[in-house]
């Protein structure tokens, strides 16, 4: 396919592209709002925490961009097939996941074990996308860069509410629970806090 020339045919494609990315979006925004009071709201938060109005543009920005980076790929490579865009399905469900660990589950380190594979997968489809088409992998640079932002708060907020002082994967994997707040998920906070 020539990579010059927009035809009325790869209106289509843009379409499934752009709306892949965003019904990602809207799962992943499902679970985070039924989050942010009061368990995210709760949590101490560094000084460089971007504000919620922030994330929403960003995370909305991103969201395009991996629409159409995918969508430049498809258009080099076709409805074939392709390590890159097999890449970026598996990028756009660890997205999700992302999201249901950290806000649906209210886990910070199964969050942050999350989003460390999320920052691999977007760094594999970045590469690969590049290797396409560059201009592609450069439209994944701002989503990596955000991703790590993420990661690196993540790994904050973890540090500060860590798991018990007790080892084993139980405790790293399991939800916090505060007895001071009514937990969503009963039934996953048993034990207290």
């Amino acid at each position: 396919m020539p990579s010059g020339t927009l035809g009325r045919r790869d209106v289509l494609p843009l379409v499934v592209f752009l709306g892949a990315s965003f019904v990602g979006a809207a799962i992943g925004s499902l679970v985070t709002v039924a989050s942010l009071a009061p368990w995210y709201a709760g949590l101490a938060k560094p000084s460089w925490t971007p504000s919620g109005a922030v994330i929403g543009a960003i995370w909305t920005v991103l969201y395009a961009l991996m629409g159409i980076a995918a969508w430049l790929v498809w258009r080099e490579t076709g409805w074939t097939l392709s390590l890159p865009l097999v890449l970026f399905a598996i990028q756009l469900a660890l997205n999700v996941l992302w999201s249901v660990l950290f806000f649906g589950l209210e886990n910070l380190a199964a969050g942050l074990a999350g989003i460390l594979v999320l920052w691999v997968a977007v760094a594999a489809t970045l590469v690969g996308f590049w290797r396409v088409r560059r201009a592609a992998g450069g439209l994944f640079v701002p989503y990596l860069a955000w991703v790590t932002i993420a990661t690196a708060l993540n790994l904050v907020l973890w540090q500060v509410k860590p798991p018990s002082a007790t080892l084993g994967l139980s405790n790293l994997l399991r939800p916090r629970c505060d007895p001071t707040v009514p937990p969503r998920h009963p039934q996953m906070c048993p034990w207290g806090s």
